[in-house]
């Protein structure tokens, strides 16, 4: 085949004959990533070769001057990294990349090329790597070296760009696996000494296992450790390794283990501390445990891979599997001691926060539940073995039907194993004791008498019953309740066994049953004291009104005003006023002529509400009486003048109960009196003698001043204004 290698097309005699099948550069995945930001088909796209094209086959050359070249070297991609192109952030890592193997950028860019053009038909491909940017003399030399090496599928260019990474951490059975997916005749060198140097360090890791058995058999614990130690810093993903140095390093039974697991309802919780003769540092966690198929797995606790020493959690632990924690020393990114090891923990959390609660008869539990619990029981043990009904939920459980005394209940969590069956948890024991209750209050009422309230209720037998007003919301009957949370007992002045309420109050009075600590909320009833309205008066008026004054009580929006005949012979009536109306222009009722009382109460502001009146207010008002009077003069008698005489006469619809007197005074001239006391009292006719005649008539003295005189009448005394007094015109009483 002399002529059709890989170079020969040019006659490069240094051109190299082997193709790359993987980049092998350790961090290959970060250096792609950053340039599929840049927007680079390949990274010789970052060398800036355009516009003759890069060159690739005896080395990565890009233009210089019209006819020359230039290697592409740590000076060039330094400069290149200097500049102010977009390619100068990518140019610093492929300058890091030439600085630790002078070979890997060209070795990158072979292997994307190929890679590239492979993805094409065979027809299309020199084309291609025209549009790529390859040098024109030697794209006949790249599409030979396309159709040459071996065409690699998805997984295998992802086990290819792997390869490095995975000899660089050590993980080399991860790297058997790699090299298992690729071709073996692939012509590449680098990659053919890569197998050599893998099956050197497997054999070695496997001279090293059994070294470290052959001392754990005759119970050499510090050589089995040792050898187990240099077969895992050699091979940093063996599990036989692991395993083994886990065993050897197994907290021994009573002795507090130096790496403590804690189990939690939603994560594995580990704490470790740094140790003497260990570099502290860092430290890998790792988790051992078995597949769904039975297999030993090993798996880095997310986050703690490295980490510090101290407390990290592990929320991914695998649900109803027993795990084992080992936390190894690192320096340098290499295992550096022996590790410490856990106890064996059965991933199975119990409830969290589960908080016992007593009623009558009664213990509620509730509880956090799991996160990936298949189902939750519980057992119940009560006293003497007596046991209740019991209510199973997601969040708790509720036990009825209980004897007084302590009761206990156990918990157990049940998980779904990764081989498909149930494992319980080791269960949680939670205790509660039921109490006495006391019997609840079944009804309550309120009955308003004489400005107070008498309460009355049925049930509560054996308790306290409590009156009280809550400061907020009422709670429904037969709310269980603490004694410690009630508000205080109804402070309100007591009166022959009621209670008065403070005029301006609107309470829902609750009672509620008392038994030592525990209580029971029982029915409430609205109770609301009005204001006692003050003031109230009357006054009659001349057409059977009557004209109402009265003290606005403070914080009122209504008033009822009521009218009522004191002899009941006519119907009375009512009316509602407000502040607004009443100032504006007063009050006047119909009230007729005879006798009425009249009430003034507030009017309540919640309707269905017990109403307790302080101080009724009431006025009576009497008939509508009057009293009338004139002179009557006799006729003349027989040689002489006749008799002047005061016709005093009582009007009246009804009875009444107290009558003025009415007094008649003269004063001299045509001017009337203006008071009782201005004047000469002529006469005098007591209240008594109208109301029992109604009709009176005496003779004015013969001359009680000079003449001319004018009379007047007034009446007398704490009834006088209940009398309305009629009199007659000016001229009628003047005496010439």
């Amino acid at each position: 085949m002399a002529g059709q290698e890989f170079g020969h097309h040019l006659g490069l005699p240094r051109a190299l004959s082997g193709l790359p099948l993987s980049p092998l550069v350790p961090g290959y995945g970060a250096l792609a990533a950053a340039q599929h930001t840049a927007g680079l088909r390949h990274l010789g796209e970052a060398l800036d070769a355009q516009p003759v094209g890069l060159r690739v086959l005896d080395g990565l050359y890009v233009p210089s001057g019209p006819r020359g070249r230039r290697r592409v070297d740590g000076p060039f991609l330094d400069a290149l990294a200097r500049g102010a192109g977009p390619g100068a952030p990518l140019a610093a890592l492929l300058a890091e990349l030439h600085r630790s193997d002078p070979q890997a950028l060209r070795r990158v860019v072979l292997y994307q090329l190929i890679g590239l053009l492979q993805d094409h038909p065979a027809a299309q491909r020199a084309r291609f790597a025209a549009e790529l940017g390859v040098h024109a003399d030697e794209i006949a030399g790249l599409v030979a070296a396309a159709r040459r090496r071996p065409v690699l599928d998805r997984r295998g260019r992802d086990a290819a760009e792997s390869l490095a990474d995975a000899r660089e951490r050590r993980r080399l059975h991860r790297l058997r696996t790699l090299l298992d997916r690729l071709p073996t005749d692939t012509g590449d060198p680098a990659l053919a000494a890569l197998r050599t140097e893998l099956a050197e360090r497997l054999g070695l890791v496997d001279d090293l296992l059994r070294s470290a058995r052959r001392a754990a058999e005759h119970g050499d614990r510090e050589g089995a450790s040792g050898a187990y130690l240099k077969a895992l810093c050699e091979a940093a993903d063996d599990r036989r390794a692991l395993h083994g140095l886990v065993r050897v390093h197994r907290p021994e039974s009573g002795r507090r283990p130096l790496l403590r697991a804690e189990l939690h309802p939603d994560h594995v919780e580990l704490t470790w501390e740094d140790q003497d003769g260990i570099p502290g540092g860092e430290w890998r966690l790792l988790r051992l445990h078995r597949t769904e198929q039975g297999r030993p797995a090993v798996r880095s606790v997310p986050g703690a891979d490295p980490t510090a020493a101290g407390t990290v959690r592990d929320e991914d632990a695998p649900l109803g599997s027993p795990v084992r924690y080992a936390a190894l020393p690192l320096r340098d990114g290499r295992i550096a001691g022996p590790p410490l090891v856990s106890r064996k923990l059965l991933v199975a959390p119990e409830v969290g926060r589960p908080v016992p609660s007593d009623g009558p008869g009664r213990i509620d539990c509730t509880w956090q539940r799991p996160a990936g619990v298949e189902e939750v029981t519980v057992g119940h043990t009560g006293p003497e073995g007596a046991a209740g009904r019991l209510d199973l939920r997601s969040g708790g459980f509720t036990a009825t039907g209980l004897a007084v005394g302590p009761h206990s209940f156990r918990i157990v969590c049940r998980y779904r194993a990764p081989d498909g069956g149930l494992v319980s948890s080791a269960g949680l024991r939670v205790t509660g004791t039921v109490h006495p209750w006391p019997e609840p209050v079944r009804t309550l009422t309120a009955q308003a008498e004489s400005g107070a309230v008498r309460f009355a209720w049925s049930g509560g037998r054996g308790a306290s019953v409590r009156l009280v007003v809550w400061p907020g919301r009422t709670p429904a009957p037969g709310t269980e309740l603490r004694t410690q949370d009630l508000p205080a007992a109804l402070d309100w002045p007591a009166q022959a066994g009621a209670l008065r309420p403070p005029p301006g109050t609107y309470a829902e009075v609750s009672a509620v049953a008392v038994l030592g600590a525990r209580a029971l909320a029982g029915p409430a009833v609205g109770v609301e004291a009005v204001h006692p309205v003050p003031g109230l008066a009357a006054d009659r008026l001349p057409d059977g009104q009557a004209q109402v004054t009265l003290d606005w009580p403070e914080g009122a929006g209504h008033l009822a005003v009521t009218w009522a005949p004191v002899d009941g012979a006519e119907a009375g009536g009512e009316r509602t006023l407000t502040a607004h109306a009443y100032r504006r222009g007063g009050l006047r009722l119909p009230v007729g002529p005879g006798a009425v009382r009249i009430g003034a109460a507030t009017v309540p502001r919640v309707r269905g509400a017990v109403v307790v009146v302080p101080d009724a207010a009431e006025a009576l008002l009497p008939p509508d009486a009057t009293v009338r009077y004139q002179l009557v003069r006799a006729s003349r008698r027989f040689l002489g003048r006749g008799r002047t005489l005061l016709r005093v006469t009582l009007a009246t619809p009804g009875a009444l109960g107290d009558v003025p007197e009415f007094v008649c005074v003269a004063r001299s001239g045509t001017l009337r009196p203006r008071s009782a006391a201005d004047g000469t009292t002529v006469l005098r006719i007591p209240g008594p003698d109208l109301a029992r005649h109604g009709t009176v008539e005496q003779e004015l003295p013969a001359s009680p001043c000079p003449v001319p005189y004018t009379l007047r009448g007034f009446l007398l005394g704490e009834h006088a204004a209940s009398v309305r007094l009629e009199e007659p015109s000016l001229a009628s009483l003047v005496v010439r």
